[in-house]
């Protein structure tokens, strides 16, 4: 499979992800999705880290880090997709999903990890968010604003606090992203389990529809699409491998429209478009330092990679690419 079609896979996995999301919620509560979602993702990494020798990591310090990035990156997210995916649609839920990279610059601004943004960026910034004001339109009556809208947003802060903590604690570290990632999705599944007391001890009504929904986004959209975007980092370079952040909403609105029915309207598309234009706004930086060189490259296959092992983190999470530094 070539580098172009190993994106439109992956764009079209992890796009796909809100589609299955909502289609799980017929039958299982929020916190069951959550909680099949993060057991079904750890055992494919589980079993594809025995299956080349790799291992879970050792050492309380180590796991310590492993189960607050799994609760910021994979626990709380998961969960606060499915709550808001209750009264949002997959393809609004895709179209918020894409701010992601937008709180990652505003929190790097906040703790004083971003030193002298380039003008371009902040004003990248200003018209990210001015498209999720767009979207939200609180303005108008009847808009998508309420607290299902709110979740989601939450959950694509939480990602980036998630980013900047694996970041400083996780990555570069010399553990193999492989173990990391069946690691911290081993930990989110012990993190649901412990909260199923809270909204998900409720009979599930296990249809077909249902059953499909639930292993296509654990195996699939959790846990296969990592190894998709190792492929594409290894041998594309991050950069191209970033190009599936911009594709994703877009597969998103897709399907939903295409399988749901779903009515986005054109103030969601103006919204979208405004957000990813912001986003891309963000991540120039003057000379790029994304493309990995030919050493880089070898150690991004071989797994003992540094500046791209936060790429691959967010790969296991399913939301769109952005650099951790």
């Amino acid at each position: 499979m070539g580098g172009g079609a190993r994106v439109a896979v992956l764009a079209l996995l992890w796009g796909s992800t809100f589609l299955w999301t909502e289609l799980a919620l017929r039958g299982l509560s929020p916190l069951q999705v959550t909680l099949a979602r993060c057991t079904l993702g750890a055992l494919v990494l589980v079993v594809a880290g025995c299956a080349t020798g790799r291992r879970l990591p050792r050492g309380r310090a180590v796991w310590r880090h492993i189960v607050i990035a799994a609760f910021f990156c994979n626990a709380l997210p998961f969960a606060l997709f499915s709550l808001g995916q209750q009264t949002v649609g997959s393809g609004l839920a895709g179209v918020l999903n894409a701010t992601t990279p937008l709180w990652s610059l505003t929190l790097g601004l906040v703790l004083g990890t971003e030193r002298g943004p380039r003008p371009v960026r902040l004003a990248g910034l200003l018209l990210g968010f001015a498209g999720t004001a767009v979207i939200f339109a609180p303005w108008q009556d009847g808009g998508p604003v309420g607290w299902g809208a709110l979740a989601i947003v939450a959950a694509a802060a939480s990602y980036a606090v998630a980013f900047t903590y694996m970041g400083r604690t996780l990555v570069g570290r010399g553990i193999p992203t492989l173990s990391l990632s069946a690691a911290q999705l081993t930990a989110a599944t012990g993190l649901v389990a412990f909260a199923l007391p809270a909204g998900g001890l409720e009979t599930p009504e296990l249809g077909t529809a249902t059953l499909i929904a639930v292993v296509v986004l654990g195996v699939f959209t959790t846990g296969i699409t990592f190894h998709l975007t190792y492929r594409v980092i290894a041998e594309e370079g991050a950069t191209n491998a970033a190009v599936v952040g911009y594709l994703l909403p877009v597969v998103s609105v897709l399907l939903g429209a295409l399988v749901l029915n779903e009515d986005i309207g054109p103030r969601v598309v103006i919204g979208m478009v405004v957000v990813l234009a912001g986003v891309g706004m963000t991540r120039r930086k003057g000379e790029r330092q994304d493309e990995p060189a030919a050493p880089a490259a070898s150690r991004t296959a071989a797994g003992e990679h540094r500046a791209d092992d936060g790429a691959v983190e967010i790969a296991a999470a399913n939301v769109p690419l952005e650099r951790v530094r």
